[in-house]
């Protein structure tokens, strides 16, 4: 499971500030992009930055504790070959982020690739464009990038660079080595020798772009990134929802997939969906398993679900029961349910669209702290979860048409169907 993400921190249109540092909405614009790598499971952060960087190492110390990650910074002397002047640092695999815009599609599912991509050392994020003067096009044949930075110059559409990228560190650091090593470009240098070595790889992704490299669309992101970061969620009880209720489970070998659920909660990760799982534990209550089995038993969830490009935004449980057998567990919770704790919490947290969310559970108790919350809930009896999700009026109209999906991994295989990184 790819953890790193690698922020490019050079380069700014003022003088007085580094770009991912600008306020957008009252917010260095670098909190957006760190905030939707950690929760797609990106918590190990390197920011690349161009000397003087003061402000950027300055951010990464107060950012780290805050969102729960941690956060490095390698200062180089110059923007350009900050990849090389921090080989140390780099992960074998790691997703590269271009820290002055946001493309706003499933990183997971772009890591997802890797192993099925080993010939890449960079698989890009491509977006479908109108003018390619001002990034040069991409040529994509079968999955390969064949050229790179293409007719810079001249108008018209076509794809380009998102962004976004995973890349391999052996690789792209040999094609560097081999171009001389630093004071290079990634665009006009380097990404050109990979397409022509066959080395690089491109996906089209569906999904809003964002990008404050110039002074009219910085002035556009204000208003139109906190729109886009307010998404719709799915709050997901867990036994007999996710995965099969064994009755208290509480440990990886009882915990097996429901039917669909992997490629229900994919599907919620592509179509721009938070994604909450809010359990009731009283196992913890009974002396059944602990605390850490169950953050234990979650973080297994993540790194099933990573290997089919998914993930879950945030866990909520309650340990707490009355008739619990462990007397510091046994209280009445108002975040069990049916009480709606879990669910508040999560809302107070997270920048949820209401009007677009529900619940599915598999218990009265599950429905009624939905509606206490003010959502509605939807009880499933069993079958395939991709099925009943998409037979829910509430998810259709909240996400408007069906989106084209490409190379989605399903049912535990390393077969590609036609689906995946769109929004």
């Amino acid at each position: 499971m790819i953890r790193q993400a690698v922020i490019l921190c050079g380069g700014s249109w003022t003088a007085h500030r580094p770009q991912p540092l600008l306020p957008v909405a009252g917010a260095p614009f670098l909190d957006v992009l760190l905030a939707e790598a950690v929760r797609q499971g990106f918590d190990d952060i390197l920011l690349l930055a161009g000397g003087p960087a003061e402000e950027i190492a300055a951010y990464a110390d107060e950012s780290a504790k805050r969102l729960g990650a941690t956060i490095g910074v390698a200062i180089e002397p110059s923007p350009a070959g900050a990849a090389a002047y921090a080989r140390d640092s780099l992960a074998d695999e790691f997703l590269l982020l271009n820290g002055g815009s946001w493309f706003d599609v499933n990183l997971r599912a772009l890591a997802a690739l890797a192993p099925h991509r080993p010939d890449a050392a960079m698989i890009l994020a491509l977006r479908q464009t109108s003018d390619v003067s001002r990034h040069g096009a991409a040529v994509l044949s079968e999955g390969r990038v064949t050229g790179f930075f293409e007719d810079a110059r001249r108008a018209g559409g076509g794809l380009v660079d998102g962004g976004v990228s995973v890349c391999r560190k052996r690789p792209l650091l040999a094609a560097m080595e081999a171009l001389d090593g630093r004071g290079l470009s990634l665009e006009t240098e380097v990404m050109p020798k990979l397409a022509r070595d066959g080395r690089l790889f491109g996906e089209i992704c569906d999904g809003r772009f964002i990008d404050i490299g110039l002074p009219e669309s910085y002035a556009a992101a204000q208003s139109d990134i906190p729109a886009l970061l307010r998404r719709p969620a799915v709050f997901f009880d867990r036994d007999g929802v996710l995965n099969v209720d064994l009755v208290h489970v509480g440990s990886i070998d009882r915990f097996h997939w429901i039917d669909g659920a992997i490629d229900a909660v994919r599907e919620l990760n592509d179509r721009g969906y938070l994604v909450f799982v809010v359990t009731n534990q009283a196992g913890v209550a009974k002396g059944l398993y602990e605390e850490k089995d169950v953050v234990a038993l979650h973080a297994h969830m993540q790194d099933a679900l990573a290997a089919h490009g998914a993930h879950i935004d945030d866990f909520r449980y309650c340990p707490y029961h009355v008739d619990a057998t462990v007397p510091a567990y046994r209280r009445d919770s108002p975040m069990r349910k049916p009480s709606p704790g879990m669910l508040l919490d999560l809302l107070a947290n997270w920048r949820v669209d209401l009007s677009k969310s529900f619940l599915i559970g598999d218990k009265e108790s599950d429905i009624a702290a939905a509606l206490a919350a003010g959502m509605p809930g939807y009880l499933f009896d069993g079958g395939d979860l991709g099925k009943f999700l998409r037979a829910i009026p509430d998810y259709v109209d909240a996400a408007g048409s069906r989106v084209r999906r490409t190379n989605a991994l399903v049912n535990g295989d390393a077969q590609l169907v036609s689906a995946g990184l769109s929004r």
